[in-house]
């Protein structure tokens, strides 16, 4: 008997679109992705562009479950152009969610540990949201808007994220290549990650896909460190000088307030479907191996 379940994967050209829809092939499961470049459109890619009108876009024949990765999800962006990125982050994804839900598609949307104000460490998926960044405010009010939906009984999942890394990450790449160049690395010391690997977000996202579970979701890893460690840990693991590693802060880079805490409380993933993730340097030595 074939799946019962076709995926569609909102924003496939994305690091964890593009990693989902990988995970979901090689398990065999039907799935097709979204792309707002008309070059990419194929037979398993159709087009969506999130500010565009969707009035009349309508998912491909079959889906029953989605997911949006498609966002502006760089902090820095969102503050630089506000009205450009809530288009896309709340307009759109809004718009999108709307078509979905009204033909009985279960939808599952990516949010992020920014929703929180990040003074306090593993927030429960309960406590009131409290933004500081435009990017968290925005995130913010779409999970209101979703969860006014599931209060209504609308099949959505909300799963927040912090750091997510995997070997395709392009800052951890650019580190590595750069201190094996004996050049320095500039990491934050005033920003901090609770990394999770990509392989244990896909799987949570398969496993909240398929049995189309409702409310909030979170997963990240159980403490925080500082970029200036990551960076530190990334110099020893390599053999190179640790003196290449030159502290920076975020504030000076005039960059978007970093919380001091992104960690969140992922107890009812791993009681659910036994997803744990790993302390900060497993997690970062095996994107190093691979």
């Amino acid at each position: 008997m074939g799946d019962p379940h076709m995926f569609l994967v909102a924003g496939g050209d994305s690091e964890i679109g593009t990693s989902l829809a990988a995970h979901l092939r090689q398990r065999q499961r039907p799935v097709v992705v979204t792309t707002r470049r008309r070059d990419r459109v194929g037979a398993d890619r159709t087009l969506l562009d999130l500010e565009g009108d969707l009035s009349r876009w309508d998912p491909p024949p079959g889906v029953t479950a989605a997911i949006i990765c498609a966002a502006v999800a760089r902090p820095a962006d969102c503050a630089a152009d506000p009205a450009m990125s809530a288009r896309i982050n709340i307009t759109g994804t809004l718009a999108l969610a709307e078509r979905l839900i009204a033909r009985g598609v279960y939808l599952l949307f990516l949010s992020a540990c920014r929703v929180f104000d990040g003074l306090a460490p593993n927030m429960r998926a309960d406590a009131p949201t409290a933004p500081v960044s435009e990017y968290g405010k925005q995130k913010a009010r779409t999970e209101a808007a979703l969860r006014a939906q599931i209060a209504r009984g609308a099949p959505v999942g909300i799963l927040r994220l912090a750091k997510v890394v995997s070997p395709q990450n392009s800052l951890l790449n650019d580190w590595v290549a750069t201190l094996t160049a004996g050049k320095p690395i500039r990491p934050f010391h005033d920003m901090t990650m609770a990394p999770a690997p990509m392989n244990a977000v896909v799987r949570a996202i398969e496993a909240l896909m398929a049995d189309r579970a409702t409310g909030v979701f979170q997963l990240s890893g159980p403490r925080d460190v500082t970029y200036e460690e990551v960076g530190r840990f990334l110099a020893e693991r390599l053999g190179v000088d640790p003196e290449l590693v030159v502290p920076s802060s975020v504030k000076k880079a005039g960059l978007p307030i970093a919380p001091v805490h992104t960690t969140l409380d992922s107890s009812a993933l791993r009681e659910r479907y036994g997803i744990v993730v790993p302390d900060a340097w497993e997690v970062l030595d095996a994107v190093l191996q691979s």
